[in-house]
């Protein structure tokens, strides 16, 4: 870990206009290295360091992050809103760069730390995850307009097909030998390839249009104002990219309807709540309702369901691959986690006719 005098010389690297006084860690760090930095000024500054790991194009990365908060911030001006509390600002370095490469190959970002915001881990009430809809659904209609094509910072994410791929050498490699004991767990995937598969031909062939996408929607990525509760931006920019914007729903439902949590042991606990998906889609079609296409509207509902499919492959492949991608905290924790996320998609299946005709009342 570096010590605060050299996250001091590196933050100085940055156009803060002023000194560090105080830097020390922020949240847990499941992917990248964060940090709260105090100066003279009384601003605050977010220190990162990107996992280049998961993001091998870190260049390609901060440039989708500058266009997008650029573009944001021009619509919240245009709204009458504050810009530097609506939208992130990314500090460029001292000669206009947007990152430092340190000597360990490791890079370096800042952004402005947004005062009296506040986030929240889960999404426990209808009531916020209302508010979680609405924003991103505000997210996604700000950027409507945004025609730049972004860089593809993780390859093929949410793309079925390049997971397929993936899968198919995960089962021909058997790198960990687990495959012989997985006969049920690999039938759920196969089972629903196809259908998986025509789903993200419409994406493929334009039927269902490419916007811009944030790919990561749990609720902890959006700032809340704290005094008045209210949605005041969208964070954690890093997986924003060219997609369907479906995808962003998507991923939303499986975030907050699960009853139970995603790695639950206890399958009991597990299921999609109606009342959550009911409540996030008000919210997040309050913003959308004028601006998706009709395919984008009929898919709606559907896309939970190709989501946490997609994140049963995922987790049951990286069991198959011995444990490579995501971190465990035992040696079954891909199984458990593959299982669960397996016994929600199963609710939402079960489920989906109602997951339609709510999605019908809210576009009414």
């Amino acid at each position: 870990m570096n010590g605060e005098k050299e996250l001091s010389d590196i933050v100085s690297m940055f156009a803060i206009g002023s000194k560090a006084t105080e830097i020390r860690p922020l949240g847990p760090g499941f992917i990248n290295d964060t940090f709260i930095v105090n100066t003279e000024s009384g601003t605050k500054y977010i220190l990162q360091r990107k996992n280049h790991n998961v993001f091998p194009d870190i260049p390609g990365m901060m440039q989708n992050i500058l266009m997008v908060t650029e573009h944001l911030k021009r619509k919240v001006e245009e709204a009458g809103g504050d810009p530097m509390r609506e939208a992130m600002t990314v500090v460029k370095r001292n000669d206009g760069e947007l990152y430092y490469k340190d000597g360990k190959g490791n890079y370096w970002t800042v952004t402005v730390f947004i005062e009296g915001s506040i986030t929240y881990e889960k999404a426990d009430t209808p009531e916020l995850a209302f508010k979680g809809g609405e924003g991103i659904g505000k997210f996604q209609t700000q950027l409507a307009d945004f025609t730049t094509p972004l860089n593809e910072t993780i390859k093929g994410f949410h793309n079925i097909r390049w997971r397929f791929t993936q899968w198919d050498e995960a089962l021909r490699r058997n790198a960990a030998g687990r495959v012989g004991g997985l006969g049920e767990e690999i039938g759920w995937i196969e089972s629903r390839r196809k259908e998986m598969l025509d789903f993200w031909s419409l994406v493929e062939n334009g039927t269902i249009p490419t916007r811009v996408t944030h790919n990561d929607t749990k609720i902890s990525n959006i700032l809340f104002d704290k005094e008045t509760g209210n949605v005041l931006c969208v964070i954690d920019l890093d997986t924003c990219m060219s997609s369907t914007s479906l995808n962003d729903f998507g991923d939303a439902i499986r975030s907050y309807t699960n009853t139970g949590q995603e790695d639950d042991p206890d399958l009991s606990k597990v299921s999609m709540s109606m009342d959550m998906f009911r409540a996030y889609t008000r919210g997040y079609l309050s913003q959308r309702k004028g601006s998706l296409s009709e395919a984008e509207q009929k898919y709606l509902a559907f896309s939970a369901r190709y989501i946490t499919y997609e994140q049963v492959l995922r987790f049951l492949m990286d069991y198959i691959d011995g444990d490579t991608y995501y971190k465990i905290a035992y040696p079954e924790h891909n199984l458990v986690r593959t299982r669960a996320q397996y016994r929600l998609l199963q609710s939402m299946e079960a489920q989906y006719g109602e997951m339609e005709s709510a999605v019908r009342e809210c576009l009414r």
